[in-house]
């Protein structure tokens, strides 16, 4: 497979991941909180206030308010990051205007607390396949991206700030305590499922190996598990021997096939396995961050030695 091939295809499934997870979102959204009437963060949430409030088309609502915060941000967040929230947005859109005339009622009936648990998790779940795959469903994320680039307050805080502002809101249609509980464990339980599932997809593992075999385990693990490995000098304090240590990265699952691999060549070996999160680099994640271009700092112009005085 070419290069130009490998990046199509990743393209592609990184695409169809996207659809799936917003499809996922969509769905937790639409079936389970929706027809709860309780109001969650994000634009989603604050197109359902909308909905609640006016009767206007909650998929229409969500695509509008996505379109003018990029109009507004379009500067701040850079052409990229617009392009990828306009397409996340549009297959949210539809995928909420089809989904919301299915469900004029929860699923799980007179089971309120159920339904934001179960609509907490998809949401969740859909989200973090979204941000893995590099997607962006833009929302809160724009007005936080926008905020974090001129002042000194976090991404993750201003998020926060503008979620809990949404879902306290309701209290101005509901006067419902209740409908504001409901709407933060929603927010609680859609974070941590989120979290779970981006650290989980990238997750991976480091082995080190303590072996007299080391040249053939290092052979092996490059020619059968297709994974590279570093070699560093150790004294076992005991004997007072110089050995050689093998460090091997890989994804969590394919563990196995690099236990499998040390114990056919030497069952002697001593191993330790410890899980890592953010591995980038060849071979693993792309290092994703915005470069900032630094302007040359000028240089004070020296002073001439003729006026330097002893």
């Amino acid at each position: 497979m070419t290069e130009n091939t490998r990046k199509v295809f990743n393209l592609a499934k990184d695409y169809v991941m996207i659809t799936f997870g917003l499809l996922c979102y969509a769905f937790g959204f639409t079936a389970f909180i929706l027809p709860e009437k309780i109001v969650i963060g994000s634009v989603t949430g604050l197109s359902s206030l909308i909905h609640f409030w006016l009767g206007w088309n909650v998929a229409a609502t969500y695509y509008v308010i996505n379109i003018i915060l990029l109009a507004i941000a379009f500067r701040s967040v850079g052409k990229q990051f617009v392009l990828r929230t306009i397409i996340g947005a549009s297959i949210s859109t539809l995928f909420i205007g089809i989904l919301q005339p299915m469900f004029p009622t929860p699923i799980v009936e007179q089971q309120t607390f159920m339904n934001v648990i179960l609509g907490a998790v998809l949401c969740g779940f859909g989200l973090g396949i979204v941000f893995t795959h590099n997607g962006s469903t833009g929302g809160t994320d724009i007005i936080a991206a926008m905020v974090a680039k001129y002042s000194t307050v976090s991404f993750g805080r201003t998020m926060m700030y503008c979620d809990v502002m949404i879902i306290c809101s309701s209290w101005l249609l509901f006067h419902s305590i209740d409908k504001i509980v409901y709407g933060l464990i929603f927010m609680v339980i859609y974070s941590v499922t989120a979290d779970r599932v981006i650290n989980n997809t990238r997750q991976s593992v480091q082995f080190q190996i303590i072996s007299k075999k080391w040249k053939e385990i290092a052979d092996n693990v490059i020619t059968e598990a297709h994974r590279g490995c570093t070699i560093m000098d150790g004294t076992g304090w005991y004997t007072k021997d110089n050995i050689k240590i093998v460090m091997v990265m890989c994804r969590k699952h394919e563990s196995v096939n690099i236990f499998r691999i040390i114990k056919e060549t030497d069952r002697e070996a001593i191993i330790t396995q410890s899980n890592v999160n953010g591995v980038y680099g060849f071979g693993f994640d792309e290092l994703k961050v915005r470069v900032h271009n630094k302007k040359p700092t000028e240089q004070a112009p020296q002073e001439s030695t003729d006026n330097l005085k002893a």
